[in-house]
């Protein structure tokens, strides 16, 4: 399936998650953070920013991971997500940007992750702050639509299906993967998909 990045495709991805009926947690317990799926023009076409985190940071260094971090008090949380991405990556965009919302995703260590559906635009010019981010990944649309990039697999702690996804060049898990995939189903090919069951890894759930 082609994705050209083009006005057609920002009306299609900014249908199917309009159209989406996205599902807040309400739990005092967990810490509330938002992600940016942000969707640019990439070397290879439509693509979207996946980040590796650097080494020696105190949550979940070396791991893959959108931009994103806690929202700070009196924020919402796109106001969040548009705050750390461009904290993280330089990339400044207005609320305009903003395509939609996906599910909370409730993660072992303690947050609910809101992501936050933005439309980046051409001519994205990224600078990763180098204390948060190691690398900056730019996965296509056209990969992660493929057929043999989602897999899911069952480890022995959990009777939840662990989910990964074949991109980067690496495998990607939950909570990242679930946000993603979740992604891919509802702005990508418009069905109704919950990810709230998929199991993170072992390594990711302190």
């Amino acid at each position: 399936m082609p994705f050209t990045f083009d006005h057609a495709l920002r009306q299609r991805l900014h249908a199917n998650v309009r159209d989406f009926p996205d599902r807040r947690i309400e739990s005092g317990d967990l810490i509330h953070a938002a992600v940016a799926v942000t969707v640019v023009d990439g070397r290879h076409g439509a693509s979207f920013l996946l980040t590796r985190r650097a080494q020696g940071m105190n949550d979940h260094s070396g791991q893959f991971a959108l931009p994103g971090g806690r929202v700070e008090p009196g924020e919402t949380a796109v106001e969040g997500a548009l705050r750390e991405l461009d904290e993280e990556l330089g990339v400044g965009l207005g609320e305009d940007a903003v395509l939609g919302l996906l599910d909370d995703y409730p993660t072992r260590s303690g947050y609910r992750i809101t992501p936050v559906v933005l439309w980046g635009g051409e001519d994205v010019a990224v600078e990763a702050d180098p204390r948060e981010v190691a690398r900056v990944h730019y996965v296509t649309l056209e990969r992660l639509a493929r057929d043999d990039t989602p897999e899911f697999t069952s480890i022995p702690e959990s009777d939840r299906p662990l989910i990964s996804l074949r991109i980067a060049g690496a495998k990607v898990h939950a909570p990242t993967a679930a946000v993603v995939y979740q992604f891919r189903e509802v702005a990508l090919f418009g069905r109704e998909t919950r990810v709230d069951h998929l199991e993170q890894p072992v390594f990711a759930w302190r």
